[in-house]
Formats: C-alpha cells, structure tokens, sequence
C-alpha cells in the first residue's frame, strides 16, 4: 500500500495522531495546518485521498472543497466533522466531499471509510465508464473528454490510446503492448509513431505538457498513466 494522504487539520495532537496511525497502515502522509496551503497542495494533484477537517483558520474546510472543485481537481476528501455540524455536512457533500466522519472517531471506523473511499475509486469508472484525472474528465461511452467542462478534440487514434492508459492505470505500458492493444499484432510500426501520439496526448491533456504529471516517460521501456 502507497496511496498518498493529505490531512488538513490545525490542531497539532490530532494531526500527529493521524498521521502516526495512517503510516503505520502504509499510507504516505503529508500534513497542513490551515486551509490556504492544503488547497494549493491538492491542486498538486499529487494525493489519493484527503482528510479535510471543517474548522480550519482562514479558509475553512468547505470553502477548500468548495475551489477545489471548482478548479476541477476529483480527488475522494473525507470530512473532519465535530459533533452537531449537521448542516455542514449535508453542504460539505453537496460540494463534492465523498464521506464524513464525526469527531471523536475511532482508528478502526476512520481506517474502514478510508479504505471504502479508496475501494471506489479503485475499482474503475463503475458502469457510466466516466474517468476524471486532475482537471479532465473522459466519458467513454460517449467517446467526450472535457477539461473543466470545456471540449478537448481527441482524434480517434488518441482516444483509443487515451483509454488504454486509464483501463492500465499505475502500470508502466511498453512501447510493444502499445502498438499491440492501439494497432493489433498484424500493424508495422515504428516507435515514432508512439511518441508522435503520447506527444498529442500530453499536448492536450496536461497543464504543462514539458512537465507533466499523468502520461510518464519511463526511460527504455515506454509510459505510465498515473492520472
């Protein structure tokens, strides 16, 4: 186990505590203390789950939620909730928040939503077939990818080679099974034309195409999709 975890919470004792408890689960954990830097550490896109308490100094808990959301970013964030904040919590997942939990907690419940969040996003699209990485979201049924509700036109090579990455999600493809799955066994190619359309690919889809954080090079052998 090597999923990422930010915690958002500004009281020292209870963020320790979680972290402790979480690494000696295997997590990688990384802690922030008030709303302003957790939203720009998410907006990293770096994390696979985030515990966001809701009484944070500055930005709360909800308004974090609420722009990260709006900028497009899909990580699953569980809520942090004292007991009586009903109403936040109806509001935290009508923002987008995929659980709460209701402080005091226990290790064993918090660990237990932890790994059921993680379930789901694991599992894969679910039958809509709809993908969401970063800012981007893929519908395969309807063949759409869309970056912050915006059209992005793939053509139907780029597609194809698009899904292949999300179906292999975390596992490096080489540049054989690519030309294998896109073209099947039958097609002569060279590696160029490989490149030709991962290049595409990241042109499109990353933020910073000369950096990107989804379709990984990994040196002599082919690419990752870590989206």
């Amino acid at each position: 186990m090597n999923e990422r975890i930010l915690v958002v919470e500004d009281e020292p004792t209870i963020a320790t505590g979680l972290r402790d408890d979480l690494e000696l689960e295997g997590f990688t954990v990384e802690v922030a203390d008030d709303g302003a830097a957790a939203l720009s550490r998410i907006l990293e896109g770096k994390f696979d789950l985030i515990l966001l308490d809701l009484m944070l100094p500055g930005m709360d808990g909800l308004e974090v939620c609420r722009q990260a959301r709006l900028k497009g970013d899909r990580t699953p964030v569980i809520m942090l909730t004292a007991k009586g904040q009903e109403v936040d919590k109806v509001v935290g997942l009508e923002l987008g928040a995929d659980d709460y939990v209701t402080k005091p907690f226990s290790r064993r419940e918090l660990l237990a939503r932890i790994k059921a969040v993680l379930r789901r996003v694991q599992d894969g699209p679910g039958p809509s077939g709809v993908y969401r990485f970063g800012a981007v979201t893929v519908d395969t049924g309807r063949c759409e990818v869309s970056r912050r509700g915006e059209k992005i036109d793939l053509t139907a090579m780029e597609f194809k080679l698009l899904k292949i990455f999300l179906e292999h999600r975390g596992r490096v493809l080489t540049i054989d099974e690519l030309m294998q799955e896109g073209w099947g066994s039958d097609a002569v190619l060279t590696d160029r034309v490989i490149y030709t359309h991962v290049s595409n690919l990241r042109n499109k889809l990353e933020e910073n195409p000369q950096k990107p954080r989804f379709l990984i090079g990994v040196r002599g052998i082919g690419y990752r999709f870590d989206g």
